[in-house]
């Protein structure tokens, strides 16, 4: 008997032209790169959706989230949430979105939607202003996003394939639109 396929989002959230608060969407486009996944995994770009992004989690077993988030670390350092660590009533300290991937969690537990298992991998922010590109501390730390979700993914039986060997600070940089 085949083992059934969980339903497992890897989404990274934020805005391109708000520097670090990005980071979650480079990430992405770094995951597609870099890794190929198992059937039933999706990593989904959700940019500034916010609540449209029900819609796409409806049915998720497992839902990684990646963003830029205030942990009151150094810039481009990562921390990992899990289960009820996400509470939207702390994310005014936490994440850097005014409204929306708190929003989006919120509705998703009023809903019921909220998957099973649930985790927001975060990088500490050092510039949110508007402008193309991360800061150096946060692209530096992008790797060790990027290593994080990998390592996540392997704890929920989620294997990530490296799909070629290239430098994750050479593919960061060439993200930067200049």
């Amino acid at each position: 008997m085949k083992p059934e396929t969980k339903k497992t989002i890897v989404l990274g959230i934020g805005n391109l032209l708000m520097r670090d608060e990005g980071a979650g969407v480079h990430a992405v486009g770094v995951l597609r790169e870099n890794f190929s996944f198992p059937p039933g995994v999706t990593v989904m770009d959700g940019g500034t959706m916010g609540l449209d992004l029900l819609y796409f989690l409806e049915g998720a077993d497992r839902l990684l989230m990646m963003d830029a988030v205030y942990s009151g670390a150094q810039p481009g350092a990562v921390r990992i949430f899990e289960g009820s660590e996400i509470l939207p009533s702390a994310w005014g300290k936490y994440s850097a979105h005014q409204i929306g991937l708190q929003d989006l969690v919120t509705a998703m537990r009023l809903t019921g939607q909220e998957p099973p298992e649930i985790c927001l991998a975060g990088i500490e922010p050092k510039e949110v202003r508007l402008d193309i590109g991360m800061s150096a501390e946060v692209e530096a730390g992008l790797p060790a996003l990027i290593d994080a979700v990998v390592k996540k993914l392997d704890n929920w039986g989620v294997k990530a394939i490296p799909e070629k060997k290239t430098d994750l600070k050479f593919e960061i940089s060439n993200l930067r639109l200049t």
